[in-house]
């Protein structure tokens, strides 16, 4: 009996957590998708209901017998006469309160029939919806009907789309396609579902200098000896950094920084993307890219934004929030970063893996791009048509989105790195300590040596020459026996070289790396070759498939190239020379010279620990790629009625070129301020990067929309019996011999880059600050 009781209170118990467990599914009618799972649910229900009715009946009905079976049975003898007493007074009210459950039980079936019949009655119609929808004909969305088509035959692709509740009905694509994407217009009958709208932004938090770059490496991570490499630097320039931000602080006291949510993701250091550099950190291989992103993380880091670094596609995906499957689909929340660093790899994996999204998104995203991408590279349907494409172009992004390690052009933002400053005392000692007769060679892998003899021969005669190329004890590089080799060295061991050396000597690769800017900040003399011709994608390897025709210089047109333009052109004699190593005596006089010439350690401000975090909080705060209006579009024809406005340029006093009219107005969000505008035209062989140094001025692309007027032409006294609007990365020019003038049809092919000789470019420039060539006098 006891047993009995005890089965029956647990089975009881049982009943009801199921039956909670079956009300407890979510809500009828909240989607479309879940309503037959939850019909079903329901059905089971009823079941389980009428089961523990059941079982209730037939658990009294045992009761009843065993009380019947107690009153016919002798059980008064001794002790035990208390046992039924005791037992069976609390059973009775067990009954009793069975009885009540059941009949609960009983109402509650009923109560269930009747929903149930209604929710059934419901779902038919839902569900004929589902299947019976129509393709609505909207022609605010004319391409909905052809996307509905795509998904009839391709839902299936991808996973994704069934992550977001497609299952084939029409109902379900056209759900998807206005409620996840954006092609058709939404369902009347899902207004009742419609999704909750998204909360408000988090107010925006002001970022605040910070100083503990112990939290920046717990950021980047380990695992790889990239980041190790990255780790290093950081540590080691770890006081200059925190100086220079100390300083960049008093200068922007009072200025309010909104701190940004920021992700860098490193797409070179992927296994998806081969990371060949991890492999080759201890083997002597380029390293340039591994000192930028060490800095760039250093300088948002100390700026004060919130950072989150990935060097997997794994952890990209997951920061993003990319749905499951191959990419098709777009994010399943909105983009929680900002702006996103990126490289060429990155920025291939996020579209991918972003769908639409990307498209969104793309005005966040910043391009480490080492060597840059012009406008003419960058413009998929342009660089299809004209011949400019290449294995890394046509992105279609604003050509500043791409950020570079010098500033070859200023179609690209220069974002730059920063090489170790010296204090007065360590100036000192090394100008004391420099050997005149010891010179380093800029190259770690032997490749670089190979056929060098000639001019390491006359270099021997004069001074004692050093390498760090890397080898493998059993098999010694092939340089040659005077040479001694220190192998690879860790980089103060090779700052403590440079700073004996007298000469550091480049033998044309790599190019435009960081150490020849290492060398001359220790107080070396930069040596290297002149290309006779430039070596550009049509004649050097090296450069081909690159989304630049720049000819390894800072201009086209009769200025020759180099193995380090940057060192060339912005800092020059005494402390770099450019010679023609094909001319054995022109080369042996530089030597000669070079050992007689006293230099001072000098390192351009741009790529002190200051000039770094001061352009990247100017670039941070002042460049909005979402918000940026567009250029105006070529003018339909107007009616006689219809003026133009005036222009806001006037001629400069000497009538040699254009300014801003100090009577027009000025818009205080405009970046560069427009007063530091000079509008100049090119000669036939000359870009306006050359056309715009010669007068003192760098171009500045963004002031090309004030140009890409006809009346800018009349201004300027030029003819123009025809002027047309054409895509042209350069226009806006003139054809003087046959008075034709142009202007740009394509907002984003304006470009400082490259010139005809068939045309006169006009060319917008601007002043810099000293020794920040990025920044206009007043664009702190």
């Amino acid at each position: 009996r006891i047993f009995v009781l005890g089965i029956g209170f647990f089975t009881l118990c049982f009943l009801m957590t199921s039956l909670g467990g079956q009300f407890s599914a979510k809500r009828l009618g909240d989607s479309p998708f879940t309503i037959r799972t939850e019909v079903m649910g329901a059905l089971e229900s009823r079941g389980v209901l009428r089961r523990m009715s059941d079982m209730l009946e037939m658990l009294m009905k045992r009761m009843d017998i065993l009380a019947r079976l107690e009153n016919s049975t002798d059980f008064h003898k001794g002790d035990e006469a208390r046992f039924p007493l005791d037992r069976f007074q609390p059973a009775a009210g067990l009954m009793e309160r069975i009885q009540a459950i059941a009949q609960n039980v009983s109402d509650i079936a009923i109560k269930v029939d009747q929903i149930l019949r209604n929710s059934l009655l419901n779902g038919k119609v839902v569900e004929g919806r589902r299947d019976q929808c129509e393709v609505p004909r909207d022609p605010k969305y004319p391409d909905c009907a052809g996307k509905v088509e795509w998904m009839r035959a391709r839902w299936t692709s991808d996973p994704c789309y069934a992550f977001f509740g497609v299952d084939g009905t029409e109902c379900s694509f056209l759900i998807y396609l206005s409620e996840v994407e954006w092609f058709c217009p939404p369902l009347p009958w899902r207004n009742r579902t419609a999704a909750l709208p998204s909360p408000p932004p988090l107010p925006q938090v002001q970022a605040a200098f910070q100083s503990d770059l112990a939290r920046l490496l717990e950021l980047i991570g380990t695992g790889k000896e990239s980041l190790s490499f990255m780790k290093k630097r950081i540590r080691h320039l770890a006081q200059q950094w925190l100086r220079a931000a100390q300083r960049l602080e008093q200068k922007l006291k009072g200025q309010r920084r909104d701190q940004k949510h920021v992700l860098i993701h490193i797409g070179f250091l992927t296994e998806e993307s081969g990371d060949v550099f991890s492999p080759r950190v201890l083997k002597g291989g380029p390293l340039g890219e591994m000192v930028q992103w060490a800095d760039i993380l250093a300088a948002l880091f100390l700026l004060g934004h919130s950072l989150r670094v990935t060097v997997s596609l794994k952890e990209l995906q997951s920061h993003l929030g990319v749905p499951p499957g191959r990419g098709n689909c777009p994010l399943t929340s909105p983009l929680p970063f900002d702006l996103i660093y990126t490289d060429y790899h990155g920025l291939q994996q996020m579209k991918q893996h972003m769908g639409l999204s990307f498209k969104k998104y793309r005005c966040r995203v910043r391009v480490i791009d080492t060597f840059g991408t012009e406008p003419a590279y960058n413009h998929e349907e342009y660089a299809t048509l004209r011949g400019y494409r290449t294995n890394w172009g046509y992105w279609n992004l604003q050509p500043t989105q791409f950020m570079t390690m010098f500033p070859h052009t200023p179609d690209n933002s220069f974002m730059g790195f920063v090489s170790e400053e010296l204090n007065k005392t360590e100036r000192q000692f090394i100008k004391s300590n420099k050997v005149s007769s010891m010179a380093v060679v800029y190259g770690k892998e032997a490749s670089i040596w190979k056929g060098k003899e000639k001019f390491l021969a006359i270099l021997n005669k004069y001074m004692e020459i050093h390498g760090t190329v890397y080898y493998e004890t059993q098999r010694p590089p092939e340089v040659p026996a005077f040479v001694k080799n220190h192998g690879l060295l860790p980089q103060h061991e090779f700052q403590q070289l440079l700073r004996k050396a007298k000469l550091f000597i480049g033998f044309g690769f790599p190019y435009e790396g960081p150490a020849p800017l290492e060398a001359i900040a220790n107080g070396c003399v930069f040596l290297q070759a002149r290309f006779n011709p430039p070596h550009s994608s049509l004649n050097h390897e090296f450069f081909r498939g690159k989304p630049t025709s720049r000819e390894a210089s800072l201009a086209g047109g009769e200025r020759v190239s180099s193995q380090h333009p940057y060192a060339e052109d912005f800092i020059g004699k005494p402390h770099v020379w450019t010679v023609d190593y094909n001319n054995s005596e022109e080369f042996e006089a530089a030597i000669k010279t070079i050992m007689r010439t006293q230099v001072d350690p000098y390192l351009p401000y741009e790529y002190t620990c200051e000039g770094m975090l001061e352009r990247i909080h100017a670039y941070i705060q002042h460049q909005d790629f979402c918000t940026m209006s567009s250029p105006p579009l070529p003018p339909k024809a107007k009616s006689p009625a219809m003026q133009s406005p005036p222009s806001p340029l006037a001629l400069s006093p000497n009538a040699t070129h254009l300014v801003w009219s100090p009577s027009a107005s000025r818009d205080p969000r405009a970046w560069p301020p427009v007063d530091s505008l000079q509008v100049w035209v090119s000669e036939t062989r000359h870009a306006c990067t050359e056309t715009c140094r010669q007068r003192g001025l760098v171009c500045e692309p963004t002031f090309f929309r004030f140009l890409n007027k006809k009346e800018v032409f009349l201004q300027l006294s030029i003819t123009c019996d025809s002027t047309e609007y054409e895509m042209n990365h350069l226009y806006p020019a003139v054809a003087e011999n046959v008075h034709e003038c142009y202007l740009q049809k394509e907002p984003l092919l304006f470009s400082c880059a490259g010139y005809n000789t068939k045309y006169r470019r006009l060319c917008p420039c601007r002043d810099y600050r000293k020794g920040q060539v990025a920044l206009c006098r007043d664009c702190l």
